[in-house]
């Protein structure tokens, strides 16, 4: 009897334990410091589910959601392919992998308010931050504690990724407030592709030298032949970017 006792009084305590553990998950903000400790790496499309339902009305199914372990330059993107088409959002794994949960977070509901605001018609400003936003970027806000904002600005991550540097060799480099540098995480000279190119050429007419990167980088390319790269415009996609740098 004695022995039955106990084995009842324990599994009382960790059924208590439990429960207590859950009331506090539902009754904690998104971005409760104790996040960092309960979940310090959440599932992504888990995240995304939770978040669908209880912000979104469940109206998300169908969007696709992913760490991209490339994209650098951005936190977060919303792609949407026309009406109808595949809405897909990307989180910046390299950009976020140092950053707090709570980051993470703020940014796929951003993300995911433009997805919401696409997939539903309602996307009328075409900058992405109009009314329609700030209103469900408010009001995820207020229920939830978050923080989420028009703009992120991870700039000592974005900044550690970009090692290729170019500078001009014209008059640019004695001006404010680039001095001739140009900073990429990619090997990508500036060129004609670049959408001030023309306005430089005109105004500078200097010549971009590559004078940093990455460490071995030279070394590790020898032997490869770099296929050329094209572009091609989709004049039916719509793309949102969080966080982007020239």
């Amino acid at each position: 009897m004695d022995e039955d006792l106990t084995v009842a009084l324990r599994l009382q305590e960790e059924w208590d334990a439990r429960a207590a553990k859950r009331a506090a998950r539902e009754t904690l903000s998104l971005v409760d410091p104790s996040w960092e400790l309960l979940d310090p790496n959440p599932n992504l499309q888990g995240l995304f589910v939770q978040f669908n339902d209880c912000f979104f009305w469940g109206r998300l199914g169908a969007v696709e959601v992913k760490w991209s372990p490339r994209m650098t330059l951005c936190a977060g993107i919303c792609s949407y392919e026309g009406r109808g088409g595949m809405c897909s959002i990307r989180i910046s794994e390299p950009l976020l992998k140092f950053r707090p949960r709570k980051d993470l977070v703020e940014t796929l509901l951003h993300e995911m308010i433009h997805a919401y605001l696409f997939i539903t018609n309602n996307d009328k400003d075409r900058e992405g931050h109009g009314p329609e936003f700030c209103k469900h970027m408010h009001r995820i806000n207020r229920l939830t504690g978050a923080n989420i904002t028009v703009h992120h600005t991870f700039h000592s991550e974005v900044e550690e990724y970009r090692r290729h540097w170019w500078r001009c060799n014209g008059p640019c480099q004695h001006k404010q407030p680039y001095y001739g540098y140009v900073k990429r995480a990619t090997n990508r000279a500036p060129s004609a592709h670049d959408s001030w190119w023309a306005e430089h050429q005109k105004a500078c007419g200097g010549t971009y030298i590559k004078i940093k990167e990455p460490e071995n980088y030279s070394k590790k390319g020898k032997g490869k032949t770099k296929q050329p790269v094209s572009t091609v415009e989709n004049k039916g996609t719509f793309t949102h970017t969080l966080l982007s740098f020239l």
